[in-house]
């Protein structure tokens, strides 16, 4: 037993640890506790007439890692998709994965129960916290079975879905086989237990993002796994993630760089109010994160940052510390896993050091889309390496360098433009809380620059706004790159996990399926003209 990763060795070993803290209740789970919710959602899902396969939607509340947890003991496929989806989005996800159960909470009763007319076949529906008709309580499904652990087989696996932003959704499958129970692969066990630092005296602090995500829900299992304490927010909020911080003297954690510019956003006397120096790692992915701030992160937090690059295909795995990352501002780091290639827009020619292309990865982790072998060849050039459509560059040392996705570059008068590189100035502005650069059309370059801002204060939007951020953009770079237009929003569209809804925003311009439609459109002045 000592030699599992695994929570049910802490469940014997410090059973009266808690293993699970909600921030905005307080309510906690020890590790006994834990464990036996976990083995009676594992009894209960082997007891099926047929080997469940288990769609879960829903928020982070008390109940979604141990129903997680509970189809990983029972060794089956499970699912966790994003509860903001429609009912045609979860429809056909529930039909592409092949799911015969669904697992949901009473807080996404009227989502529920607006894809249940769609889903009348599926006999296996479950609510949590309540139910509605149509759904039976997993509580009470569960109760009946014992707290003592199944027998130990092989673990199941998580399936997950991309967010849908850029298309329908898609679940991403690792071809490895299932792992044996409580094995953690040496690369997973040294990622971390060794360099982010994961252990029994870890608090490791979720900010709110959502679980149907890899980073944060495989953090949170990780923890759960090495003996550590999760301590789960319900949604983020700046204030708040600083004061659990403090509160519960969290050791670990893991944001995105929105979070970084909403937490710097704040008045100085709020920020210096939290006591943040329990922190031992801070650990940022899912996004570049602008040289601006993640250097008044390290001058605040110190230099306890650690950034990756990955992406639940998983074919490749970057990581650069603190101190690395100040002799290499930018990079997000060497490649840990496959070897990194920069190609040209043919996919097969390698492009030269500090020159931006596709990055491909030869030996990284094999995967494909489910159900879509097109998409799966899509991703391979003919020499079997594999892309997920990010560009970037390498430096002499093989630092790696992310400048933007494939699908967001804009192609103006013939020149390729990076809206990642307008977007990181712009929200460093002080009069910027958020920003969104992308393509709009033009009747001679093709596209043009258009940006949309959330200003901290939507009384400040308009002309003289657009021209001091136009003029702050052109101070930064160069005037290709620059908005020649810009709009103001009170609220960029952006899901839970801090993904922003980018193709919502360009469907106003160019239309649903992708061609351009006749639009009123600001100049840079704040203007309006046809």
């Amino acid at each position: 037993m000592e030699h599992l990763q695994h929570w049910r060795v802490y469940a014997k070993k410090c059973p009266d640890k808690p293993a699970l803290i909600m921030a905005g209740t307080g309510e906690t789970f020890t590790y006994r506790e834990f464990d036996a919710r976990v083995n009676q959602i594992a009894r209960f899902l082997l007891s099926f007439d047929e080997p469940p396969v288990v769609t879960i939607v829903m928020e982070n509340n008390n109940r979604i890692l141990e129903t997680i947890c509970g189809c990983i003991v029972a060794g089956v496929r499970c699912s966790p998709v994003g509860y903001h989806l429609t009912p045609s989005e979860i429809e056909y996800i529930i039909k592409d994965f092949g799911a015969n159960c669904i697992i949901t909470s009473y807080a996404r009763r009227e989502r529920a129960e607006q894809f249940l007319e769609k889903i009348p076949d599926l006999k296996n529906r479950f609510m949590v916290h309540g139910t509605i008709p149509g759904y039976e309580s997993l509580e009470a499904g569960v109760a009946r079975f014992p707290q003592s652990a199944p027998p130990e087989g092989h673990e199941g696996r998580e399936i997950l879905y991309s967010s849908g932003t850029t298309g329908r959704p898609k679940a991403i499958v690792n071809l490895l086989a299932p792992p044996p129970f409580g094995f953690m692969t040496p690369f997973a066990l040294s990622l971390y237990r060794t360099s982010i630092g994961l252990g029994e005296d870890t608090v490791y602090l979720s900010p709110g993002s959502p679980l149907y995500h890899a980073a944060p829900l495989r953090s949170c299992l990780n923890t759960l796994r090495l003996g550590g304490t999760v301590v789960l927010m319900e949604s983020f909020d700046s204030e708040e993630y600083l004061a659990n911080i403090e509160k519960f003297k969290a050791t670990h954690t893991q944001v995105v760089p929105t979070m970084f510019i909403r937490m710097l956003k704040l008045p100085e006397e709020v920020r210096k109010k939290y006591d943040a120096s329990s922190l031992k790692c801070v650990v940022h992915a899912a996004a570049p994160c602008p040289v601006p701030v993640k250097e008044q992160m390290i001058e605040w937090l110190g230099p306890i940052l650690l950034e990756y690059y990955a992406s639940a295909e998983n074919n490749t795995f970057t990581l650069v510390d603190s101190h690395e990352w100040l002799t290499h501002r930018g990079s997000v780091g060497k490649g840990r896993w496959g070897k990194i290639h920069i190609m040209d827009e043919d996919n097969e020619t390698e492009l030269p050091v500090g020159e931006a292309g596709g990055i491909y990865v030869e030996g990284g982790a094999d995967f494909e889309y489910h159900n879509d072998p097109g998409k799966t060849a899509s991703t391979r050039n003919s020499r079997g390496w594999t892309t997920i459509g990010d560009i970037g560059y390498l430096d002499e040392e093989g630092y790696l360098y992310l400048t933007d996705r494939k699908a967001d570059m804009i192609i103006s008068g013939g020149v390729n433009i990076y809206p990642q590189e307008a977007e990181n100035v712009l929200v460093t502005h002080p009069k910027v809380a958020d920003a969104a650069v992308f393509g709009v059309p033009h009747p001679d370059l093709g596209e043009e620059v258009k940006a949309i801002i959330q200003p901290v204060n939507m009384a400040e939007a308009g002309p003289a706004l657009a021209e001091e951020l136009t003029a702050f953009c052109l101070q930064n770079l160069s005037k290709v790159k620059c908005p020649r237009s810009i709009d103001f929003e009170k609220e960029l569209p952006r899901l839970p996990s801090g993904k922003l809804l980018k193709r919502r925003l360009k469907e106003r311009y160019w239309g649903k399926d992708g061609s351009a439609v006749k639009v009123i459109m600001s100049n840079a002045s704040g203007q309006t003209q046809p």
